[in-house]
């Protein structure tokens, strides 16, 4: 039973971790669209994003093992779907919170061009997402569910991490990826904002968990 419980939740965080990170970039592409603004991803990056840095959180999520708790939940209705209230809910909330940062990366980079613009806002979803990882790993905060108790997470998180700044770093992958240079304060930036939304739903996390 407690297997069972820990395949079906976890293939279940997986598809929250996946679609939120997409519902974050459906936002920013919405918004730059509506505002007559130029587009915030080229295709290759969200190619970059989708078949790189997605899947290999996707997959850590798959490896999590069981919390201590999960035989002293409730059994769940064999007739609910996956996508329930609760899972709607959560999945609108990470999206907003990582679309409304990778924005903000993105009209800090307007202020130069539209190239860094691009750039900003595929480094800070990127990144964003690698960080999100950890979000969908549990219900549970970090301080309920440690980043130790899954090395798979950290690994994905790492090499992702490595990916992402090869392409902003190496000017050889600058061309193919169609990046822009960046300075120092502007990769501070987007760490910053990447960092955010994690923060953000760690505090919510905490909270609920000190309220029960």
């Amino acid at each position: 039973v407690a297997n069972g419980r820990n395949v079906y939740r976890n293939i279940k965080n997986a598809i929250q971790f996946l679609l939120s990170g997409n519902t974050a970039a459906i936002l920013a592409v919405l918004y730059t669209s509506i505002a007559g603004l130029a587009v915030p991803f080229q295709a290759v990056h969200l190619l970059f994003i989708n078949l790189l840095t997605d899947s290999l959180p996707a997959i850590a999520i798959g490896m999590e093992p069981a919390d201590k708790d999960i035989l002293s939940e409730k059994p769940r209705n064999p007739k609910e779907g996956i996508l329930n209230r609760s899972f709607m809910i959560n999945l609108g909330i990470y999206g907003v919170l990582i679309a409304i940062c990778t924005m903000v990366s993105y009209h800090v980079g307007l202020v130069t061009d539209a190239a860094t613009a691009s750039t900003m806002a595929f480094a800070t979803l990127t990144i964003a997402r690698l960080f999100h990882g950890f979000n969908c790993r549990s219900n549970h905060s970090i301080f309920g569910c440690p980043i130790n108790r899954n090395w798979w997470c950290v690994g994905a998180f790492v090499l992702g991490l490595l990916l992402i700044n090869m392409v902003l770093f190496i000017p050889g992958l600058h061309g193919l990826f169609e990046v822009s240079d960046l300075t120092g304060l502007q990769i501070g930036w987007i760490y910053l904002m990447a960092f955010v939304p994690t923060l953000i739903i760690q505090i919510g996390k905490i909270i609920r968990e000190h309220i029960k």
